[in-house]
């Protein structure tokens, strides 16, 4: 399995991704629109498919998740884990301070990968997603990926 860029002809692959994996899903001119507006987009491929993709928002020295995925189908078998360790090197790698993301709060599961990769809750951002019945808030959670100007946390210190 490797990281790679994301590029226009991934669009549909990923987009079918996210689809099967979201009530909410992203548009498809969401992510045209992310690629478009420079936002760094991965796909993690095994055998040339596509089982999963991020994208993350450089502003500053902060490093935004702004949606992570993996194909339903290959849930639960350590490829999130996995992917978000490469964007953690990354943002480390572009000297980035600070990761952050947004979770719904219902998404427990994704909150525990999270936790358990260091990541901690900064804050709720109330009303933040569409749901069902109104709207959902989000957790928002981030990282220090870098400490005393000299000591960084990079996937390789992260618990397993």
């Amino acid at each position: 399995m490797q990281l790679e860029v994301m590029r226009k002809v991934d669009l549909p692959a990923v987009h079918k991704i996210e689809t099967a994996s979201n009530q909410f899903p992203w548009s498809l001119k969401n992510f045209q629109d992310s690629l478009e507006a420079g936002h760094q987009a991965w796909v993690f491929r095994d055998n040339e498919q596509i089982i999963a993709f991020a994208l993350v928002q450089k502003v500053l020295d902060e490093a935004h998740l702004l949606n992570i995925c993996v194909r339903p189908d290959r849930q639960g078998q350590g490829i999130g884990r996995r992917l978000l360790n490469g964007l953690i090197d990354k943002a480390v790698s572009q000297q980035s301070n600070l990761m952050v993301l947004e979770v719904r709060s219902s998404n427990r599961r994704a909150q525990a990968l999270y936790l358990s990769m260091g990541f901690n809750e900064m804050s709720i951002r109330r009303g933040y997603y569409p749901a069902v019945q109104g709207r959902e808030d989000a957790v928002l959670m981030g990282m220090m990926l870098f400490n005393d100007d000299e000591n960084f946390f990079s996937s390789g210190n992260i618990p397993a």
